[in-house]
């Protein structure tokens, strides 16, 4: 019995010297894999992996146009917007829309577009219009002038145009026929004025 306990203490105590050894041993692995921590470590933001990786804003000051000349995207974006004018000018011209001539046209135009749609609502002539799409269009001259900014655009474009008299019938045109027109329009443009619109100052005759 004696010897019986002297064993079980014995076992007990190798137990623990084992544990012992085993955590030490453990710790050891850690410090060598981890390293020590010096107090010169850099210091890791939790959040940073939250941010995900982006290239920081600079305080920059907003890059100034050059209005000397139209080139780039500048020109690209000045071209889409003259296209989309053109035709809301020509539907608007034949629908008798003043209100949405009056947003595109210089004053000087938008008197004179006034006028024609007078003159044709006072002889009865109805105009039918379909704009088909614009198939080409370029800048042929870009200036500044002081304070203003004058672009002529050179279109091609198909379109459906059809006048009729009083009594319905076609005195101009022919509604089953595409026609090509061509037009040089100029654009202008005050570089105070903060709305970004550009205005039709004048019709080119070719």
């Amino acid at each position: 019995m004696y010897i019986y306990q002297t064993m079980s203490n014995s076992f007990g105590y190798l137990d623990i010297i084992l544990l012992g050894m085993i955590a030490g041993f453990i710790i050891l692995r850690l410090r060598s894999i981890l390293g020590r921590k010096t107090g010169h470590d850099s210091k890791v933001y939790p959040d940073f992996s939250e941010k995900k990786f982006s290239i920081p804003q600079k305080e920059t000051k907003p890059k100034k146009q050059n209005l000397e000349v139209l080139e780039g995207n500048d020109k690209k974006e000045f071209l889409r917007g003259a296209e989309i004018a053109y035709e809301s000018i020509l539907t608007s011209f034949a629908a008798g829309d003043l209100i949405k001539l009056k947003a595109l046209l210089a004053s000087n135009m938008f008197s004179n577009f006034s006028e024609a749609i007078k003159a044709r609502n006072k002889n009865n002539i109805k105009s039918d219009f379909t704009f088909i799409g614009v198939k080409e269009s370029s800048v042929e001259k870009y200036e500044k002038v002081k304070d203003n900014l004058f672009a002529t655009v050179k279109f091609v474009a198909e379109v459906i145009s059809v006048k009729k008299d009083k009594d319905n019938k076609i005195i101009e045109g022919n509604p089953d026929k595409i026609k090509f027109v061509t037009d040089s329009w100029k654009f202008t443009k005050n570089i105070n004025n903060k709305s970004p619109n550009w205005y039709l100052a004048e019709i080119i005759s070719q």
